[in-house]
């Protein structure tokens, strides 16, 4: 064997080695991968707690409100029709606060449809990845 075969030897990293450095590169991909899925379900968990947050307390505001309104508006609606018995009147306030409780909900839920709690782009790079790794080889 020739100096010059023995130094191109000793250039050329071995198969071992190769695939050691091809694994640890996989393992701080996955690594990061999962480092972003956590951050983006800890983003996500933010934003999802924002719109709760606005839900519960436009839920007990309204409720409050409601409640006091509901109670002063029959008598007014009393006044203004003496021709209507009160219950009618009940039913009318209480129908009327009904229709506003349920277009809270809608604009609520409109809120928590408005984006996505699940990190889909990160979790389907990490499955991907993960796969590949642990795949078959030929």
């Amino acid at each position: 064997m020739t100096t010059i075969e023995t130094d191109r030897q000793a250039e050329v990293p071995s198969a071992a080695h190769l695939v050691g450095e091809i694994l640890d590169d996989a393992g701080r991909l996955i690594r990061q991968q999962v480092d972003m899925l956590r951050a983006e379900v800890r983003e996500d968990v933010r934003r999802t707690l924002s719109a709760v947050k606005y839900m519960g307390a436009g839920a007990v505001v309204a409720a409050v409100g409601a409640l006091f309104l509901a109670v002063s508006l029959v008598p007014l609606l009393g006044w203004l029709a003496p021709s209507l018995p009160t219950w009618a009147c009940w039913m009318i306030v209480g129908g009327c606060f009904l229709l506003a409780g349920i277009a809270a909900a809608l604009a609520g839920r409109s809120i928590m449809r408005s984006f996505n709690p699940l990190p889909d782009k990160t979790l389907t790079a990490l499955q991907e990845n993960v796969s590949w790794i642990t795949g078959p080889r030929n």
